[in-house]
């Protein structure tokens, strides 16, 4: 048996959330500069990282915030804060540096978490389990998390045809939009952690 309702609804929440479409130029500004093999291994890196993370959450989730004594806002307030420092990187050209970027794996930070495993997504993910009260309902949902974390992959490693199109001048403009884009997710998350704050205040 299967709810193709719970599936439905949780992987069109995430996919509005995680925003593959949108992954895209920021994918390919934070790892242009690397040969083609390595941006296909960190594509898959940075979805296993996303995957691992929000099943983390989505199994202990309210343990793991309790425990630390970590409030959502917060989570997304901090979230926000670090993609916002990547931002500045984009927009100022630090990520083309080779010597800043060589030894550092982007598909962890920031793109495995927290810009695929957000908190939007991990809060998503956390209900959503929360609210799964039967074996096919936790199967649905279990579904829509893979399925979603395949259409990332599958964005992200065919997004690299887009680099031999755009050669190295289009590549400094996406990355420029990315740093843009990456900014604006940024501050509308620490606005949306503020609002929850100052509401539960």
């Amino acid at each position: 048996m299967f709810d193709f309702a719970v599936f439905g609804s949780l992987f069109l929440t995430l996919f509005v959330i995680m925003d593959p479409p949108g992954i895209t130029p920021i994918f390919l500004g934070l790892t242009s500069g690397r040969p083609a093999k390595v941006q296909r291994r960190m594509a898959f890196q940075a979805v296993c990282v996303a995957f691992g993370v929000i099943a983390v959450f989505g199994v202990l989730g309210h343990q793991i915030l309790d425990y630390l004594h970590v409030s959502v806002p917060a989570l997304m307030i901090a979230g926000g804060l670090l993609l916002l420092l990547i931002a500045l990187d984009l927009l100022t050209g630090k990520m083309e540096e080779p010597k800043q970027t060589k030894d550092v794996n982007v598909a962890l930070v920031p793109l495995g978490m927290p810009l695929l495993a957000g908190p939007g997504a991990i809060v998503s993910v956390i209900l959503a389990v929360q609210n799964a009260d039967s074996a096919v309902d936790q199967v649905s949902v279990w579904a829509a998390i893979v399925a979603m974390h395949v259409v990332l992959w599958l964005v992200m490693r065919y997004s690299l045809l887009i680099i031999r199109v755009i050669k190295d001048g289009g590549v400094v403009l996406v990355t420029r939009l990315a740093g843009m884009m990456l900014s604006a997710i940024a501050v509308q998350q620490i606005i949306n952690g503020v609002t929850q704050v100052i509401q539960g205040a």
